[in-house]
């Protein structure tokens, strides 16, 4: 295990001097508890908050952290009815921080991620002031090739699984490139620049955390 969190340690200090030259801020971190930590430390007080749909972030528990602070969350989950959700997702886009994983990262600091409704992505890329990315290091692939690889083949059968979607990966395990009303791979958006600078913040954390 000891040689594992070495490796990772030095596998994500090359990925964060990638990140510096595309103008996005990294960390790394050896645990959960302390991705936690960080992100509440980057976080001010009083701001405004939302979030995409991320195991990651159900796994170090920074939700429970977040409805004990002092901050104004945005919350989809909290929505009576569907208009209600609609607005939240419309919210969140002017939210001061939105918090994500992505579904990999090349080892040259390149962000890949695919997405179905695409509010995610639509807040990565425009709009919230502060975007703080959680990533376990299973998530670090070579290059795009493999990093959508791992996403077809892994990412995004697991989430359909989790989310009772009705596709053929559910079935098969894997991506069939489907056209069906379930699909979640709607939107594929590759992220190689930040601005402003530092907006986008990524902690990679050395475990194996999501899909």
């Amino acid at each position: 295990m000891t040689n594992k969190k070495e490796y990772y340690k030095v596998k994500a200090e090359n990925v964060i001097k990638y990140f510096k030259k595309r103008n996005i801020e990294g960390y790394y971190v050896e645990n959960k508890e302390q991705a936690r930590e960080k992100v509440l430390d980057l976080i001010e007080e009083n701001a405004s908050v939302s979030w995409g749909g991320s195991m990651t972030l159900k796994e170090i528990g920074i939700f429970d952290k977040l409805k004990s602070g002092s901050y104004q969350l945005l919350d989809r989950s909290t929505a009576e009815n569907s208009e209600e959700k609609e607005e939240i997702y419309h919210q969140a886009l002017s939210a001061d921080y939105y918090l994500m994983s992505s579904n990999a990262i090349t080892q040259t600091g390149k962000l890949i991620n695919i997405d179905g409704t695409g509010n995610r992505l639509a807040a990565l890329i425009y709009g919230p002031k502060h975007v703080i990315i959680v990533a376990g290091m299973n998530k670090i692939s070579s290059d795009e090739e493999s990093a959508l690889k791992r996403v077809n083949d892994l990412a995004a059968p697991a989430n359909a699984i989790r989310l009772d979607k009705d596709t053929p990966c559910t079935r098969v395990g894997y991506c069939t490139s489907c056209h069906v009303d379930d699909t979640i791979c709607c939107h594929t958006v590759t992220t190689r620049y930040s601005h402003p600078d530092g907006r986008i913040k990524v902690i990679l954390v050395g475990e194996e955390l999501g899909y």
